[in-house]
């Protein structure tokens, strides 16, 4: 069975570019091997392709060599800050909520279209760091596109955000 995991920084995690079964040090590390000790007998080929800094523009544009060439059984895409934080910290690089939707669908009809991957969505997040609250209205706006296609296209949806912050919320109450 053959896991894909998309996405920019977060997926990337300081993988060895030139070993697309190097996880990095983040999620997708953690992740396959959780997989791996649950489904011993099953065999796994784990796939990253994240690379730092994409947005999801650089996902459409790697969709034929990134995705539908590997013909993952399972996707999981995270993408989505750097379409935020990019419009701050790059101010020629801004990504309407519109092309960021449109780019969003391009990439999971094509999974849908082209593969019979199953696609996990992973919600793009923020931590809450005092030089970076410029970004969250914007940031929110985006998870709402998110979790809307989440809903149409995904098999799975990992509300991120959410999660890292539940403890936050659950000391204000």
């Amino acid at each position: 069975m053959k896991i894909l995991f998309q996405g920019d920084s977060v997926t990337d995690a300081g993988r060895d570019r030139s070993n697309s079964s190097d996880m990095g040090f983040g999620y997708p590390k953690y992740a396959s091997a959780m997989i791996q000790d649950a489904f011993p007998d099953i065999d796994f080929a784990f796939v990253n392709l994240g690379i730092s800094g994409n947005r999801t523009a650089d996902l459409v544009e790697r969709m034929q060599s990134d995705f539908i060439e590997i013909q993952p059984d399972i996707v999981s895409v995270m993408i989505g800050i750097n379409d935020v934080w990019h419009h701050y910290a790059f101010s020629y690089t801004y990504t309407s909520n519109e092309e960021f939707e449109q780019n969003y669908v391009t990439v999971l009809e094509n999974l849908k279209q082209n593969t019979k991957a199953k696609i996990m969505i992973i919600q793009p997040f923020l931590l809450d760091v005092p030089d970076k609250q410029e970004l969250w209205a914007e940031l929110l706006e985006k998870q709402e596109i998110v979790a809307r296609l989440a809903e149409k296209y995904a098999d799975a949806y990992l509300p991120m955000h959410e999660i890292i912050h539940a403890d936050e919320a659950e000391d204000k109450t």
